[in-house]
């Protein structure tokens, strides 16, 4: 059975962020990850995984102003110098919290600015960072992302991401494989999990229509879920998807696909 983690970014939000560590623990889950970490001190957020028991396994470099819209900066060609301060932020905090990996999200392309001028900023800055995290034994990632949620999305389908870890030419920077993302722009989830394996750090699920639990939409989850074991993949499985029930409690409602696996290895979403 695949190991997953809860990402607290999308479920338990009717919490504050340092309670939904323990309510993940107590739902089951052994790991959490989340978007970003630095609207709290360190030490505050090192001090809830510890309490209740769960391993970080994941979160993102700093994105740019998040509330205004913006979904990174990595492609920014005038923003390479935030970027780097960014990364010793993310740097600092994975010291204190033990991450063991941080994905980094490319942006939207700015207006106005060539796709080629993006791509070389992209490319130096994910050399740079991976060079970086890499003496810290810290793997960099990156994502591609659906262009129907996030218009303009500078990496938005698999053979695109390859082609840019290519030149990049590091062995610190891998895929994060989304795939609800993925299940979107392209399709072919068994095929390309299977296919680029080695090259996948971490894993992430929603439904499609609605990026709601598995089992809601067109993912055909059970048989993911095996075919996850079936290829030997290792790695955690994050669980960034919407309630489908938006209310209070609704992240525990939604749990029966999750409750099922965990209680029987053999059993599948419905």
């Amino acid at each position: 059975m695949p190991r997953f983690s809860a990402n607290l970014s999308m479920l338990f939000t009717e919490l504050p962020f340092l309670d939904r560590f323990d309510s993940a623990a107590r739902a089951g889950f052994e790991a959490v990850e989340f978007l970003f970490p630095y609207d709290h001190p360190a030490e505050e957020v090192a001090k809830a995984i510890k309490d209740s028991g769960v391993r970080l396994v994941l979160h993102n470099l700093p994105a740019g102003q998040w509330a205004a819209g913006e979904r990174g900066i990595a492609c920014h060609p005038d923003r390479v110098r935030e970027f780097c301060e960014g990364l010793n932020q993310a740097l600092d905090y994975a010291r204190v919290l033990g991450t063991p990996q941080i994905n980094c999200l490319a942006g939207i392309l700015p207006a106005g600015v060539d796709p080629t001028l993006a791509r070389a900023t992209l490319v130096s800055n994910l050399r740079h960072a991976s060079a970086i995290l890499g003496r810290k034994s810290v793997r960099l990632l990156i994502e591609p992302i659906n262009t129907y949620d996030i218009p303009s999305f500078f990496v938005n389908r698999t053979a695109q991401a390859l082609q840019i870890m290519d030149e990049v030419a590091s062995d610190n920077l891998f895929l994060q494989y989304d795939l609800y993302h993925a299940q979107r722009m392209e399709g072919e989830l068994s095929a390309t999990l299977q296919k680029q394996l080695a090259r996948i750090a971490h894993v992430q699920i929603a439904d499609t229509p609605g990026r709601h639990e598995p089992g809601t939409g067109e993912i055909h989850y059970a048989h993911i879920f095996q075919w996850l074991d079936q290829i030997g993949y290792s790695g955690w499985v994050g669980c960034e998807y919407k309630p489908r029930n938006a209310g209070p409690g609704g992240t525990e409602a939604g749990l029966d696909w999750f409750q099922a696996l965990t209680s029987n290895p053999q059993a599948c979403a419905a």
